[in-house]
């Protein structure tokens, strides 16, 4: 059997894009593989931004298998239709009543990253419903599927995990040492991967700045690149702190 496989592919700045590396590894023992190539079976991996963007469109356009790693494809969409176009995605998801707070919905989108409101409304129908079927991480995402596309077969598999190295451990040690500047005596906490408000990372400084002062011999690990860059500015002078590590994107073994 031929699999077409489309997905972000390393070194493209997103964790799926990992996954979909150490995935096809383990799908070539079983199938041949087409990269980004139409074949007799497409596999689409989706995700919540901007990265997945075409591949949504051939999902649609050619109907294959999904699999949803966000059970939220809202701020996809949100980045990429028009106000009218919006609306109109809304009312389909959720019914000609939701037309005026889909508008209201569009009037407030500069704070959709926090709002849980744009999350509790995910929009996945049209992708759902297209599907020949749609796999998902975890049981939520399957109930989310399962209401906005009903007659779709859901499947349910656990989050791929490929074990580290044997040797990691003494890597760890070295790097937590020698690049991050952290001892074995401080608890080093991470918040990893895009940054958006939706990671809280003010609420996480100033939890840790509490348990700072109170004596904990902690640092914090903040890796990735901000979303926006008005949120990195409001955060500038708690991320200055001297003991906030700061990295950007990393490499798979730095990760």
């Amino acid at each position: 059997m031929r699999l077409g496989y489309f997905a972000p592919l390393p070194p493209a700045p997103t964790g799926v894009a990992e996954y979909a590396a150490a995935l096809a590894a383990h799908l070539r023992a079983h199938v041949e593989l087409c990269e980004n190539q139409p074949c007799e079976l497409n596999l689409y991996q989706i995700g919540n931004n901007g990265l997945h963007g075409e591949i949504y469109d051939r999902a649609l356009a050619e109907p294959g298998v999904v699999l949803l790693h966000d059970a939220c494809l809202h701020h996809l969409l949100l980045g990429r239709l028009g106000r009218d176009e919006y609306i109109e995605e809304f009312v389909y998801n959720y019914g000609e009543w939701f037309r005026e707070p889909a508008a209201r919905y569009w009037e407030g989108r500069g704070l959709s990253a926090a709002d849980p409101r744009y999350f509790a409304r995910p929009l996945l129908r049209r992708v759902c419903e297209r599907a020949r079927l749609v796999v998902v991480h975890n049981p939520a995402a399957a109930r989310a599927v399962r209401e906005h596309a009903p007659d779709v077969p859901v499947v349910e598999l656990p989050h791929l995990f490929v074990p580290p190295r044997d040797h990691y451990c003494k890597e760890i040690d070295d790097y937590r040492a020698g690049v991050l500047g952290v001892s074995r005596e401080e608890c080093l906490f991470a918040v990893l991967g895009h940054l958006r408000e939706s990671k809280r990372l003010a609420a996480v400084l100033r939890a840790a700045t509490r348990l700072r002062q109170a004596g904990v011999p902690l640092r914090l690990l903040v890796q990735g690149r901000f979303v926006g860059e008005d949120l990195e500015r409001s955060l500038a002078g708690e991320l200055a702190a001297p003991w906030v590590v700061r990295r950007g994107f990393l490499s798979e073994d730095e990760w």
